[in-house]
């Protein structure tokens, strides 16, 4: 059992370092400018990564920039799937580098936004990508962890109906989720 959480610690740092050390790179040494320049920010190119490109998808670009934490969270994690799923190699820090050069340029011409809201929202985008990164401990194109805000009773109220079924919430909430998508 320790040994299982030595690892899981070890992991952890890991990923946890490899994220830092690549943001401080990046802002330190590898940032080159791109044609998105607005209140101060100064965007990367994305590079070689399969990071595609955010601005094309209108209703993916309104979640990125304006939506809940929950969209947000859902919308990284999708995201990452997609990433690794083009590039299953791709480092943690790559991948780090790769999503915040794409999402840099729609808060850069955010024209609704200010200054102060613009670096908010980085600095949002990329906590959230991190702790995405963190929980996000499953292999490419396997699963996408969806993130459902529900009052107490109605989550309770799921869990004893998993229970009764024989499943754990997740499951449940998966399965009602699969058949609402008509699968």
């Amino acid at each position: 059992m320790k040994a299982v959480l030595r690892a899981a610690r070890l992991r952890r740092y890991r990923l946890v370092a490899s994220v830092v050390l690549g943001a401080l790179l990046w802002f330190f040494v590898g940032a080159s400018p791109a044609p998105a320049n607005a209140a101060g920010l100064e965007c990367p190119e994305i590079g070689h990564t399969g990071v595609p490109d955010l601005a094309s998808d209108a209703t993916r670009a309104k979640l990125l920039v304006g939506g809940s934490g929950i969209d947000l969270a859902n919308e990284i994690s999708e995201l990452i799937n997609e990433v690794l799923l083009k590039e299953p190699g791709i480092s943690s820090a790559e991948l780090t580098n790769g999503l915040i050069a794409a999402y840099c340029p729609l808060v850069a011409q955010a024209a609704s936004l200010t200054s102060a809201q613009r670096w908010g929202q980085m600095h949002r985008f990329v906590e959230a990508l991190q702790q995405q990164l963190a929980a996000n401990d499953l292999p490419p194109g396997s699963m996408i962890i969806a993130q459902v805000p529900v009052p107490p009773e109605v989550y309770r109220q799921l869990r004893s109906q998993a229970a009764a079924a024989g499943q754990r919430p997740a499951q449940f909430m998966e399965s009602i989720l699969a058949v609402a998508a008509g699968r």
